[in-house]
């Protein structure tokens, strides 16, 4: 059976949250398309440290169950969007758990009107890095914003109050598992949906999680990472990404203290900036 609500946001080191970090260099081959078969060992490697198993199946079942009906919470921002591969990848894992093709879901702006999204069990919350505009950084947080009629309505105050979007009927609750996606992440941008591929480089990693909270935390402190080797000075995401740190001491929806974080490290080790 699936690992309790309790037990999944602590599934560290005591009363630390755990968040896997795997990288593989080759990930990427030289045109920068994913190799498929390498992601897809990422995420399980990632899944079986998450939880102790030593096999991707029992992983897996520690995290969701036949008997529940999914839905992927994807990201298709067309810049820098959830690779395809990875949500294959997701969705060929839940059915290898015994979960029936027509109860898995996957969407992102749709998800409000989506039949399978609203008589989801579960949802798989995954998407990639990036700075933005108006929150500081494109995170798992705030890839439930879709889940409101009026995104717009969380704007205010740089976005501060997104773990807002956690506590929702549609969302509460039903959180199995948290991917932030750091293949190539953007770590500087100016202006509403900017993107410039200067600003993104071959990171090769995934942030896997239960804790959406350190999940976010953690790939914060690479970009700040990024951005203080890139410019070679210190200069904070701007706006700062308040969203993530106010989740933890405003809304107690996780942790952001690195000293709380059980961080384990796979794979790839050089220039992990962390």
């Amino acid at each position: 059976m699936y690992l309790s609500a309790p037990d999944r946001i602590l599934a560290g080191t005591g009363d630390k949250s755990r968040v896997v970090l795997v990288r593989d260099k080759d990930v990427l081959n030289k045109k920068g398309l994913v190799q498929a078969d390498r992601l897809a060992d990422m995420l399980d490697q990632a899944v079986m440290a998450l939880v102790d198993r030593k096999k991707p199946l029992a992983a897996w079942q520690q995290i969701v169950g036949p008997d529940d009906a999914v839905g992927i919470k994807t990201n298709m921002w067309r810049s820098l969007r959830t690779p395809k591969e990875l949500e294959e990848t997701i969705r060929e894992r839940l059915m290898e758990v015994g979960i029936a093709e027509d109860k898995i879901g996957l969407n992102d702006w749709g998800v409000l009107r989506d039949e399978k999204f609203i008589n989801a069990t579960a949802l798989i919350n995954v998407r990639p890095m990036r700075t933005h505009h108006w929150s500081g950084v494109g995170s798992l947080l705030k890839n439930y914003i879709m889940f409101v009629d009026s995104p717009s309505d969380y704007h205010d105050d740089t976005c501060a109050d997104l773990a807002k979007l956690w506590r929702l009927p549609q969302t509460k609750g039903k959180t199995r598992l948290n991917i932030l996606v750091m293949l190539t992440p953007q770590f500087h941008g100016v202006g509403p949906h900017s993107f410039n591929p200067q600003y993104t480089w071959p990171y090769g990693g995934l942030l896997v999680g239960f804790d959406p909270v350190a999940v976010d935390a953690t790939g914060v402190r690479i970009l700040q990472a990024k951005r203080r080797e890139h410019f070679g000075e210190e200069r904070p995401i701007n706006p700062p990404p308040k969203h993530v740190f106010l989740a933890d001491t405003r809304h107690h929806l996780g942790t952001a203290d690195p000293e709380k974080i059980d961080l384990v490290r796979l794979g790839w080790q050089a220039d992990s900036l962390i």
